[in-house]
């Protein structure tokens, strides 16, 4: 069976998936372009660092609970945040395995729900703490709920559909709708993220703050 008779044989809710994947990547290039024609952050202060350096440690190094400004005081909900967003990604994968209906072997697809169920589960842990600290529920909006319970959803539907082939059309359908969303609503951090680490290692760097360590500012005496 060749491509296009396996491309023949998908129902109706596999195709819109793709399709409604293929609208948020375009949405999304289109996020990505406005960036770069944006350019570099327009910083009138003489430079007093390198900036390379302090870019590449606001993308490591300055992401450590010890190095943020209260992530330190939260380790556990700054962990369930780490799993819950591997979880997010490992069901983005999943979902063009799942799309072509390629098999698993039983331990793999075992091991896969396991580590699903536990983001699935930090994902709803992240989400009843949104609504139930008042700090927290006083800082969100319907989208910061909304993108939550999309993914959750979406990782709870990617363990049921790898077990049971009935909820394929639900997976699937839910997978359009997240994908449309995800340009729309907060999910567009996944762009946006590293924009917003360039310019806070642009800053730093520039003033010669980042990275730490030995000072590369020479003083005259």
């Amino acid at each position: 069976m060749d491509v296009f008779d396996s491309a023949m044989l998908l129902t109706w809710y596999e195709w819109i998936a793709p399709c409604a994947l293929g609208v948020s990547l375009g949405a999304l290039l289109f996020h990505i372009t406005r960036l770069i024609r944006l350019g570099k952050p327009d910083d009138t202060a003489p430079p007093l660092g390198n900036v390379g350096p302090a870019v590449f440690y606001s993308m490591t190094g300055a992401m450590s609970p010890a190095k943020k400004e209260s992530a330190y005081l939260h380790l556990p909900t700054y962990l369930a945040g780490i799993i819950y967003h591997l979880g997010t990604f490992l069901s983005f994968l999943l979902f063009f395995f799942l799309l072509i209906r390629l098999p698993f072997p039983s331990l793999l697809t075992l091991l896969l729900s396991a580590f699903l169920l536990v983001s699935a589960v930090c994902g709803f842990g992240i989400l009843v703490k949104r609504v139930v600290n008042l700090e927290l529920r006083s800082l969100s909006n319907p989208d910061d709920y909304l993108s939550n319970i999309l993914a959750t959803l979406f990782q709870a539907a990617t363990i049921l559909t790898l077990y049971l082939p009935e909820w394929r059309a639900s997976y699937f359908i839910l997978a359009s709708i997240l994908f449309l969303y995800i340009p729309l609503g907060k999910l567009k951090h996944v762009i946006y993220f590293f924009a917003a680490r360039y310019h806070l290692g642009f800053f730093y760097g520039w003033r010669g703050v980042w990275p730490p360590g030995k000072k590369e500012r020479k003083t005259n005496c």
